[in-house]
């Protein structure tokens, strides 16, 4: 009935981001693949572009014992959405991304030989995927993401997205060096040739 209980407990831990290696066992090329859908528990990602919370993230994983611990090799597979950092619009993409990592055992040698937070570990028999996640998919992702590789931008002086202005879209842009002296004269078009007009004429 104990081993009942443990069996029972340990399979209902075997789900989301945690893996059960107790079935894999330690001995060195025993391997177990896992396929499953998993939500995301929280937004992982960059600030502009993300997996948003709830989300549906795809995992195909093998799991293989080596000597040293476990290790995880796979894909990732997940909808994103971002804000494009070119014109701000919001946009949808997908993060497609491999995983390697190796998840040491308590009494590895890799474990008692590498720093605080340079290995993953195996605690308990068991694997948190969780934080290689996080960590992949930041590192995925681009901190300058755009909606489309064209993508125009805004105009520098009215903020209108270039991708939906009109036909020759622009702006007669003034000297800041004759500012003053176009605004002393009314000077509102073709400024820098209406100006050497005006001061000819003064002269």
């Amino acid at each position: 009935m104990s081993s009942h209980r443990h069996s029972s407990s340990r399979s209902r831990r075997d789900a989301d981001f945690v893996l059960d290696t107790v079935k894999l066992g330690r001995r060195p090329g025993s391997m177990r693949t896992v396929e499953r859908v998993v939500t995301a528990p929280q937004r992982i990602g960059l600030d502009l572009i993300a997996i948003e919370e709830g989300s549906e993230i795809d995992l195909d994983l093998r799991l293989e014992a080596v000597s040293e611990g476990v290790l995880v090799t796979g894909s990732l597979r997940a909808d994103t959405v971002g804000e494009c950092s070119r014109c701000l619009e919001p946009f949808s993409d997908t993060v497609d991304l491999t995983l390697t990592e190796l998840f040491a055992y308590p009494d590895s040698t890799t474990e008692e030989t590498t720093e605080e937070g340079e290995v993953y570990h195996v605690v308990d028999d068991e694997i948190d995927l969780e934080p290689v996640v996080i960590d992949a998919v930041g590192l995925a992702l681009p901190l300058q993401p755009l909606c489309s590789d064209d993508c125009q931008g805004l105009c520098p002086e009215c903020g209108v997205r270039l991708a939906i202005a009109e036909s020759g879209h622009g702006h007669d842009i003034l000297d800041p060096r004759w500012a003053g002296l176009a605004a002393k004269f009314g000077v509102e078009s073709e400024p820098s040739k209406n100006l050497v007009n005006t001061e000819a004429e003064e002269k």
